[in-house]
């Protein structure tokens, strides 16, 4: 039997397992790959709002990442939320010596309860330290206006997070105000394909965390790029309409499907 492809998740960890490293490791494994994880930041969070948050130390993050790495053939990077200045310095000096390892990047620069986990210098530093060697992004719409401050529309987000380096942007539009939401891929600044879905309706905790987990997945696995968005659109729609309400707050993703 084939060894499953290992990705590598940078993200925080969420007590109440909704988003962040919880979420990325659910959907990684289930998807067919290994996940191996470095924590950013501790939270403190439940499902309707982020509370406080901790980054770790970026020695520590860097100290992490180095175990795994100079460990086991790693596929994919995963880059969630990054908690610190520093850290993302961190990040910028591991994927430097990692060139050849694709890059799928879910800016978390808010949470669904609108605590700011990205203030405007760290938000500076993704664009001249992280997009360089991003071979995803998936910023929702709203993230996508914040990185691309000259935008003022989602195509032009797109060709400015590509002239920062991005290769593939693919702006997801749950925040828009259209009937179905339309999730749009951008490569080589063109828009090169459009995906629709129903707009269910509950606010869900992680779920992008689950389309950026999945498409690192699909792309460790060696599918092509358009492939591998379009399984991770499926993949995530399918994980919210079988989401659940545990707490009081927004839905979980069911990101190990029922049939």
């Amino acid at each position: 039997m084939a060894e499953k492809p290992v990705v590598l998740t940078f993200a925080g960890h969420d007590p109440c397992g909704g988003a962040g490293v919880q979420a990325d490791i659910e959907t990684i494994n289930y998807l067919g790959c290994r996940a191996a994880s470095v924590i950013t930041t501790l939270t403190v969070q439940d499902s309707q709002s982020v509370k406080s948050l901790h980054p770790v130390d970026a020695q520590l993050l860097k100290d992490q990442a180095k175990a795994v790495l100079e460990d086991m053939p790693v596929a994919a990077f995963k880059l969630g939320l990054l908690g610190s200045l520093e850290n993302i310095n961190a990040i910028y000096e591991i994927l430097h010596s990692y060139r050849d390892i694709p890059v799928i990047v879910d800016p978390v620069l808010r949470s669904g309860g609108g605590y700011i986990l990205s203030d405007e210098e760290m938000t500076l530093a993704y664009s001249d330290l992280i997009f360089p060697f991003t071979t995803l992004l998936t910023p929702n719409s709203k993230e996508a206006l914040t990185l691309a401050p000259e935008s003022d529309n989602l195509d032009s987000c797109a060709q400015e997070l590509m002239d920062d380096g991005c290769q593939y942007v693919f702006i997801t539009g749950t925040h828009e105000s259209t009937p179905r939401v339309i999730n749009t891929l951008y490569h080589d600044h063109k828009k090169i394909r459009s995906f629709s879905c129903e707009r269910l309706p509950h606010e869900y905790h992680g779920s992008g965390c689950t389309l950026a987990a999945a498409a690192a997945a699909f792309l460790a696995q060696k599918q092509g790029m358009q492939e591998a968005v379009e399984a991770a659109h499926i993949y995530t729609w399918k994980s919210l309409h079988q989401g659940i309400q545990l707490g009081m707050g927004q839905w979980h993703p069911t990101r190990c499907l029922r049939a």
